[in-house]
C-alpha cells in the first residue's frame, strides 16, 4: 500500500531524498507543500499519513520555529533520519558561472555555502522558501542570468544544469529529519532508545537544574537541549530536550520524578534513534 508523504518544498526537495531514505523499500507519493505549517495541516487532516520535518543542521543549527510548531500543535515524532546534505549550483543547460547574476535559495541553503560565494562575490544571493522551488522557477523562466542552490535530485527532475558541485563550506554538513504521524503509529518500548519531551521552568533559582540532576541521577543521557523563550511571559522558558535511553522504565520514573519541578511537561515522541545517510 502506498504511503502519502507531506513535505515542506518541492519535487526534489531534500525532504523528499530524506523521505525515499527513511522509507525504503515502500512505495510512497510525495506531498509537496509551501510551508511547514502547510505540511503541518495536510498532516492534522489525514490527508497524508506521515509528515517530515528539518529541525536542525550540522552546520546552521536548529530551526527555532520548527520547535515551536512541534509544540503548539503536538505534532508526535515517529522517527528521524540524519542526511548528508550536498548542495548544488544549478543553471540552464549551458549557462556558465560568469553568466550569473542572482542565485536564490532557503536560508540555511545560503548559510551552508557561504564561503562559496563570498568567492563570488559579484553574485547576488537571494533568500527564497526552498531550494526545489527555487529550482523550479528557474526552469519554468528559463533566466539565462539566474541560478539555484539545490540537490542533484532537484536538477534532474527540472532539467537543469550542476555547474558547481557540492558547493557547501563544510563536508560533514547532515541535516536531521523528524518522521511526523498523527495514524496512531507507536513504536514498541522494547525498541524505544530516544525520546523528544518538552517542559516549562518557573522563573526561580536552580529550577533548570534540578530537572537536570534528576535526569542524570535516572541515567538519562541528554542528545539535545533547546531553550525558547515563552511568549508573554518575561524571561520564562519552555525546553525542547531529545534523551538516549538505555532502560525505558527508568526513562519513565525519570519523568515521573520531573513532575514536581516544571509546571508543565509534555512528550513529543518515542523512537528509534536515526540512522545516517548520505544524499
Amino acid at each position: 500500500m502506498t504511503k502519502k508523504i507531506a513535505i515542506q518544498g518541492g519535487y526534489g526537495a531534500f525532504h523528499e531524498i530524506a523521505a525515499h531514505h527513511f522509507f525504503e523499500n515502500e512505495e510512497i507519493e510525495i506531498l509537496p507543500r509551501d510551508t511547514f505549517r502547510d505540511m503541518v495541516i495536510t498532516l492534522k487532516d489525514r490527508q497524508c499519513d506521515f509528515g517530515i520535518m528539518a529541525i536542525e543542521n550540522s552546520l546552521a543549527g536548529s530551526i527555532i520555529p520548527n520547535y515551536n510548531l512541534l509544540i503548539n500543535t503536538s505534532m508526535h515524532i515517529t522517527g528521524e533520519i540524519y542526511l548528508r546534505i550536498k548542495q548544488n549550483l544549478v543553471v540552464m543547460p549551458g549557462v556558465k558561472i560568469e553568466d550569473l547574476e542572482e542565485v536564490y535559495s532557503h536560508p540555511m541553503a545560503i548559510l551552508q555555502c557561504q564561503k562559496f560565494f563570498d568567492a563570488h562575490s559579484e553574485i547576488r544571493v537571494i533568500e527564497s522558501i526552498d531550494t526545489a522551488l527555487s529550482a523550479e522557477e528557474i526552469a519554468k523562466s528559463k533566466a539565462r542570468n539566474m541560478g539555484a542552490i539545490s540537490s542533484k535530485l532537484a536538477a534532474e527532475k527540472y532539467g537543469l544544469e550542476i555547474i558547481a558541485e557540492s558547493i557547501e563550506t563544510n563536508k560533514m554538513n547532515y541535516t536531521r529529519f523528524l518522521i511526523l504521524g498523527e495514524n496512531g503509529v507507536v513504536t514498541p518500548p522494547e525498541e524505544v532508545n530516544k525520546a523528544s519531551i518538552y517542559f516549562t521552568v518557573a522563573h526561580k533559582f536552580g529550577s533548570l537544574s534540578k530537572i537536570l540532576s534528576i535526569l542524570s541521577y535516572y541515567e538519562i543521557n541528554l542528545a539535545k537541549i533547546q531553550s525558547m523563550p515563552i511568549v508573554g511571559k518575561d524571561w520564562e522558558y519552555m525546553f525542547y530536550v531529545d534523551v538516549e535511553i538505555n532502560d525505558y522504565d527508568m526513562y519513565k520514573k525519570s519523568l515521573e520524578a520531573i513532575g514536581p519541578f516544571t509546571p508543565s511537561i509534555g512528550i513529543l515522541g518515542e523512537y528509534k534513534k536515526g540512522k545516517s545517510v548520505i544524499e
